[in-house]
């Protein structure tokens, strides 16, 4: 039987809006990435040409100031659609900081015929935007492409007149996102966790729900679509104020 969710306690509140500020950094830097790559591709558009991976270096002054300035982001970039490019089948303008702080490429073999990162278009990050034309939140998972670490990748379509062209994203360690939230979930006096539209547990403070294991029974994406708290058996569902989480609470 559901219940009326009811008003909410100030907690869940500050979980949601901490969370969502927390994100909303990163997002920002994601739609600025954004921005940069439509730009370049319209440029590129008007010269009568497509384009081509070179021209993509053009996103890099943006992407390390971005990756310098935001303390959350540990990896930025931008990742076409197949096709878009007229000298390669795939490609990921992608740079990140390492160990020691510098700024670096990912260089990646994205030959069908040896790699199998070749696809990327059936991972979260690209095929919910691409299928949404939503931002979305995928993961976390064991990130294998880009670092080996745990991580949340935060990603928005990109769009050349009128159609896909591939998606802005960032990257978040898990650790590092897990840091800022856990605090607020374990003030919580019910067990609490946050989860992306798919039922990914983003982080938890509840041992039922691991950071990385599914949620399943509520439509977490149309709580999301509705932006306002629901409930589904003897569970609150909060929507993180425009960041596409969801705040869970209860048994």
């Amino acid at each position: 039987m559901r219940r009326s969710p009811g008003p909410l306690a100030q907690p869940e509140t500050d979980v949601t809006a901490r969370t969502a500020s927390a994100l909303e950094a990163v997002f920002d830097a994601v739609v600025q990435t954004g921005t940069d790559a439509a730009a370049l591709l319209a440029r590129v558009a008007g010269q009568g040409r497509r384009p081509a991976s070179v021209d993509l270096a053009g996103l890099r002054p943006g992407l390390h100031a971005r990756l310098a300035r935001e303390e959350l982001v540990s990896g930025a970039g931008f990742v076409a659609a197949p096709g878009l490019l007229s000298d390669v089948p795939a490609w990921l303008e992608w740079w990140q900081t390492g160990s020691d702080g510098d700024v670096r490429p990912l260089l990646l073999d994205l030959d069908p015929a040896r790699s199998a990162y070749s696809d990327y278009t059936h991972w979260d990050w690209f095929a919910l935007p691409r299928d949404t034309g939503r931002r979305a939140v995928a993961g976390p998972y064991v990130d294998y492409l880009c670092s080996d670490e745990y991580s949340l990748t935060l990603s928005a379509p990109v769009r050349l007149a009128g159609r896909f062209a591939g998606v802005a994203a960032a990257d978040v360690y898990l650790r590092h996102f897990e840091a800022a939230v856990l605090p607020l979930l374990r003030r919580l006096p019910e067990p609490a966790h946050l989860v992306n539209a798919r039922g990914r547990v983003a982080a938890s403070a509840d041992t039922a729900h691991l950071a990385g294991s599914l949620t399943k029974g509520p439509d977490f994406a149309a709580v999301l679509e509705r932006g306002r708290p629901g409930s589904w058996r003897d569970l609150r569902l909060v929507p993180c104020d425009g960041v596409p989480l969801v705040l869970v609470v209860g048994r």
